[in-house]
């Protein structure tokens, strides 16, 4: 089955940007893989595969071009419901741009930012165990460590385009081995190879391997992520907080880019940084105290404002300028 539709401008609200969307570094999925003109991903939808192939000229009123290709027949009004879910579509930017621009402070990271979206999860636990890899990590590193993640574990479909890896279920990765063998015993010549086996150190997850598998098997026996969704943010932030390598900022980053809890207010190093230079004069805040300025002025905004100041600040020079002097 192939379907060839378009998403129209009108039809969402506000510009679109769809390269800043995807390569900002949003911990709900890996950036997907550009080919041409067309960024594409297999996703779930309706519980069956479908390779997704997604283009559009940034800020434009271009409509978005979609192929949507899959071995099952699924509806298009029900593919294209999910492609508005994952890229933000239904988010209403005029409206938070007002936001934006009642607050001094925050009104030149539209300039920055027109067209950035968040890129919401496809699937939960994927977003999850994107959120555990990401800790501490680089954009680029946790990328390659899930898909390494999906290769080893994921069900492998075929298309026209080549092969993509579905995402392995949480009892998949619950009984995955953590490390196969002991590197100090091994031969140089063979870790070169490390990448052809199956165990998760060999995905670059480093000392995160321990938290993947507790959380698989939490996820599989004890949590039921699905019901998080008819959670409010407070009791979602407290229970997605009993998993394994999940802290604070980790789990904001999960109810905000896998759930979509607009309240959520990630704080790292770098927008304890920046938010101190904005609005404490650079004094020392911790983070606890960070996160609560952020939700508190930020409310139902509090997200996506975070989102526009990291992407501001690495765009605008603001992060090199807050970089600690050697």
């Amino acid at each position: 089955m192939k379907n060839r539709f378009k998403i129209d401008s009108d039809e969402f609200k506000g510009p679109f940007n769809l390269e800043m969307t995807i390569g900002s570094g949003q911990t709900s999925q890996p950036a997907w893989e550009k080919k041409g003109k067309y960024f594409q991903e297999l996703i779930t939808v309706d519980a069956k595969p479908c390779l997704v192939k997604i283009s559009h000229k940034p800020n434009s009123d271009d409509p978005i071009e979609i192929i949507a290709e899959s071995p099952q027949d699924i509806d298009k009004d029900t593919i294209k419901k999910e492609i508005m879910e994952i890229f933000g579509l239904n988010d209403d930017l005029p409206r938070i741009y007002d936001f934006l621009k009642d607050d001094p402070k925050l009104e030149p990271t539209i300039d920055f930012c027109k067209g950035l979206r968040l890129f919401k999860a496809n699937n939960i636990f994927e977003s999850v165990i994107c959120s555990i890899t990401s800790a501490h990590n680089s954009i680029k590193q946790w990328n390659k460590a899930i898909r390494l993640i999906k290769e080893k574990w994921g069900d492998e479909l075929n298309f026209s385009d080549g092969s993509f890896y579905s995402f392995p279920e949480p009892e998949i990765l619950a009984n995955a081995p953590e490390n196969e063998f002991d590197e100090e015993e091994c031969d140089p010549e063979l870790l070169k190879s490390r990448a052809s086996w199956k165990d998760l150190r060999s995905c670059r997850v480093g000392y995160r391997s321990k938290y993947i598998i507790k959380t698989s098997q939490m996820v599989q026996n004890e949590i039921d992520l699905n019901a998080i969704l008819d959670m409010n943010y407070e009791d979602a932030f407290e229970t997605i907080l009993k998993l394994p390598g999940v802290g604070p900022k980790v789990a904001d980053c999960i109810l905000l880019y896998g759930y979509g809890f607009g309240k959520a207010f990630p704080v790292d190093i770098w927008i304890s940084r920046i938010i101190s230079y904005l609005y404490f004069d650079q004094k020392n805040v911790s983070n606890p105290k960070m996160r609560t300025f952020g939700i508190e002025q930020f409310g139902d905004y509090a997200g996506y404002t975070q989102l526009y100041l990291f992407h501001y600040a690495r765009k605008s020079g603001l992060m090199n300028k807050l970089k600690p002097k050697k």
